[in-house]
């Protein structure tokens, strides 16, 4: 295998799927560079990339009305950042911003969805592996909430 099929045959998401899966996926794939300070997304925008993190962090935040971005997640190599891709209405709840130098592999969200749908095989398999981060990610701003509003009682 070469480049990004490669790359994403290394990845925790993809690792022990087949030859032909990781050749389909790769044709979803590009190379993404971020800036320290640059966003990849922001908040009610169409969830159109799923980003695999190869170096750098990225601030996952959410703004209200008269406040400045909070900080509720930084991700780092190895991880994903973007799971609104996988429901309608497809867009994202909060902003992500490159808190250093981040390279990526970024997947064209409607491509693999349509690869998905013409193959709902490997759509349950994306759906098995996208699903237990996303729980992940739920149950850590969980208990960061707990931390931040529990200790005022």
């Amino acid at each position: 295998m070469e480049g990004l099929e490669r790359i994403l045959a290394e990845h925790r998401l993809f690792h022990d799927l087949g030859r032909s899966f990781i050749e389909l996926a790769a044709g979803c794939a590009k190379n993404a560079v971020f800036r320290p300070d640059e966003y990849l997304f922001h908040a009610e925008d169409e969830a159109d990339w799923i980003y695999l993190l190869r170096h750098g962090r990225v601030a996952l935040e959410v703004v209200t009305p008269g406040h400045r971005a909070v900080v509720f997640e930084t991700l780092g190599e190895g991880e994903v950042v973007g799971l609104s891709w996988l429901l309608p209405p497809y867009r994202w709840g909060y902003d992500a911003r490159a808190a250093e130098l981040t390279r990526a592999i970024a997947l064209d969200a409607r491509c693999l969805r349509d690869k998905c749908e013409e193959d709902h095989d490997m759509g349950y398999e994306i759906l098995k592996r996208f699903l237990p981060v996303l729980v992940q990610r739920l149950q850590a701003t969980r208990l960061q909430m707990l931390d931040v509003y529990g200790q005022r009682r």
